[in-house]
């Protein structure tokens, strides 16, 4: 039986509590949809293929695996630019994509808002009989029925600039009795009116609707902000994953070449030892050292599967992306620029443009409308009310002598349209209606609450501003310290080869011992490794640099 890796296990285990929790889920609740079913079963084909990736990675000594170059050669292999990787981020991160789709709830909201201005078209159809009580002789006779039926249409409209009202109705009944009194029969009204609702005072600058419109735009444009806070910052990892998978495929080949003077050291060793010019136990000593090296750079390949994976997480859409199987290799160099930094530019652009800052002061901005609106509210209610209108009436009217109908005049609605086109019979009303609380009211509490607010708003600005400044000073400090420290490790590193070709000069005459060249080749892979190191940090630098003047954090 193949003994697997305990990367192998980990994942396998993993994947299976993953999926564990779900289980008591699907047997409780109602078959899963096909969709659902679809994508359990890619989870489990991920976690498999995981699997099955790990139990071919190197294990426990004299287990038969195939080596990193074979897995490596069997894949194929996409040449990545960091222009290129970053544009993969920005069209396929998922992060990114369910980002994008804050903007357009914020359009559905605001539209949501103006649906209270669009024009409201009502209408009304009924019928009604009754029968009064014969309690009076005007009544009309003992049993008389009256059947109404009323056809009515109304529009209205609130008015976006002033807080209005506006109401049109066309109203129409049809009357028909058996009293004897009735003149017309059956009997035809018409009406037609307009009424104007107009606050004066409160809610005529500012309602609640205008209010919300007014902070839904601004709440749109924080979500482009917010947005545009997320492409700067996956640009920015993005980045920073790029440069990781470059420095370890770096230390890879730092480690092979110091692999390499090992076994070196190893084979110039065992032939000194045939000839009796060193000790046997320098061969030992030796060996032991080329071991050490094999686990610097199994750690190192390590290290380089984790930083591609980490790259693929960011720059792929899902696992059927085909980049997603092949093997990444980062063309891109490192470039050291010889501008020195812009401190002051740096700044006074993070001032303008950091989405963070942009953010609270469009919060500023909308704490400002909310202020209008409670100091509004305060106002005293005092609303005018405008009706105007005009009537028509028609019918089948009788001729009547001595209280006996002896004729009749047919008629019907065009007479009452006719009349009430001629505005023979208008009506109107105007008046006003005043309320006001006695007392402090909820509207006085809220508005002092909320002038609290935006002075403790304009304070945390200002904290802010200093904090903005005080990162992007960091940053620039960073990148200078870097820079200084590339320097100086890229010193080292060449005074760590000049060292080791001498003491490796002097171990071949005699005048020097193994233990000192085993110690200058570690002393040049850690210079390696300390230069490759601070190349990185530069290049991370720069990326923190720039980011910084844009964006917070993630």
């Amino acid at each position: 039986m193949n003994r697997i890796s305990t990367s192998g296990l980990v994942i396998g285990l993993a994947a299976v509590f993953a999926l564990a929790p779900a289980l008591p889920a699907f047997a409780q609740a109602a078959p899963p949809s096909s969709a659902d079913a679809a994508r359990v079963s890619e989870l489990v084909t991920y976690a498999r293929e995981r699997y099955e990736q790990a139990k071919a990675q190197p294990g426990p000594a004299g287990t038969p695996q195939r080596s990193l170059e074979e897995q490596a050669a069997s894949r194929p292999v996409v040449k990545l630019t960091v222009a290129q990787a970053v544009a993969m981020a920005l069209e396929n991160n998922i992060e990114l994509s369910v980002e994008r789709l804050n903007p357009q709830l914020q359009d559905l909201a605001i539209a949501q808002v103006r649906g209270a201005y669009r024009p409201t078209v009502g209408s009304t159809v009924n019928m009604t009989s009754n029968m009064p009580l014969p309690t009076s002789l005007l009544n009309g006779g003992t049993r008389v029925t009256n059947e109404v039926q009323n056809f009515n249409a109304n529009v209205s409209q609130a008015i976006s600039k002033t807080g209005g009202t506006l109401t049109a109705s066309f109203n129409n009944s049809r009357t028909n009795t058996t009293s004897t009194f009735s003149l017309l029969n059956p009997q035809y009204v018409s009406q037609v009116s307009a009424t104007l609702t107009q606050p004066l005072l409160r809610n005529f600058r500012i309602d609640a609707n205008r209010q919300n419109l007014r902070t839904g735009a601004i709440a749109r444009e924080i979500s482009d902000v917010t947005l545009r806070q997320r492409i700067i910052n996956t640009t920015a990892t993005t980045k920073n994953a790029y440069w990781d998978l470059l420095y370890s495929i770096r230390a890879i080949e730092a480690a092979k070449q110091s692999l390499a003077l090992a076994e070196k050291l190893v084979e110039d060793n065992r032939v000194r030892v045939e000839v009796g010019t060193l000790a046997p136990l320098d061969i030992v000593s030796a060996q032991a050292e080329a071991a050490t090296r094999r686990q610097t750079l199994t750690a190192a390949e390590a290290a380089r599967r984790t930083a591609e994976l980490t790259l693929k997480r960011l720059i792929v859409g899902d696992t059927k992306d085909p980049l997603w199987t092949a093997t990444v290799d980062p063309i891109d160099v490192v470039d050291v620029p010889a501008e020195a930094v812009n401190l002051d530019a740096a700044v006074t652009r993070a001032l303008s443009e950091r989405t963070d800052l942009v953010t609270a002061r469009k919060n500023l901005a909308s704490n400002d409308i909310q202020i209008q609106y409670l100091r509004n509210q305060m106002m005293p209610a005092l609303d005018l009310t405008a009706t105007y209108g005009t009537r028509g009436l028609g019918g089948n009217t009788f001729i009547r002598e001595g209280g006996v109908v002896i004729g009749e005049i047919p008629g019907g609605w065009s007479d009452a349209f006719r009349m009430m086109r001629k505005v023979d019979y208008p009506n109107w009303t105007l008046g006003v209606t005043l309320s006001y609380p006695i007392g402090r009211s909820a509207q006085d509490a809220a508005y002092a609450r909320a002038k609290v607010q935006y002075q403790q708003a304009q304070a945390q600005i200002r904290a802010l501003e200093l904090t903005v400044a005080t990162e992007v000073t960091n940053a620039a400090l960073q990148v200078e310290s870097t820079l200084r420290r590339l320097d100086a490790s890229r010193a080292a590193r060449q005074l760590s080869e000049k060292q080791l070709e001498a003491v490796q000069s002097k171990f071949e005459v005699g005048l020097s011992t193994n233990f000192f060249v085993v110690q200058a080749q570690r002393d040049l892979l850690d210079a390696q490794n300390t230069e490759l190191r601070a190349l990185l940090d530069y290049q991370k630098a720069l990326v923190a640099f720039e980011r910084v003047q844009q964006s917070a954090g993630n």
